[in-house]
């Protein structure tokens, strides 16, 4: 393979930033497309509302880290956060609560990981 062919194909690997993205777009687009089932649908919404806490609680082990690059008043948020979607997500799990908070909450993170990925790229021109 040229130089340039490696070039290209190292250019199209997704950065960190990018994969985590990715993965709160895909979670995300769960929650949101459960919230427009009947309440009925509870092993839909379950499987989405746990698929959303599992990726929190990793955020979290992930940010408790000591070797996590982030710095810690990041990391502390994130934690925090964590905290609250699994709590919040009992509730909504056992009472049927909307899920638009925990929408939001990802398309906050999202929103700051977008700004990271768009800096990254600033950087590399």
């Amino acid at each position: 393979m040229g130089l340039s062919a490696y070039q290209t194909v190292q250019k199209r690997v997704e950065t960190p930033r990018e994969t985590e993205y990715r993965l709160f777009s895909c979670v995300t687009r769960a929650l949101m497309d459960v919230a427009e089932l009947p309440k009925t649908e509870i092993g839909k919404r379950m499987d989405a509302l746990d698929w959303n806490r599992r990726v929190w609680t990793f955020m979290a082990g992930d940010c408790a880290d000591d070797n996590n690059g982030l710095p810690d008043q990041l990391r502390a948020s994130i934690i925090s956060l964590s905290i609250f979607v699994g709590k919040y997500t009992s509730t909504v799990m056992q009472s049927g609560e909307d899920i638009e908070a925990l929408i939001d909450i990802n398309r906050s993170i999202m929103q700051g990981l977008a700004g990271q990925i768009e800096l990254q790229a600033a950087q590399q021109l």
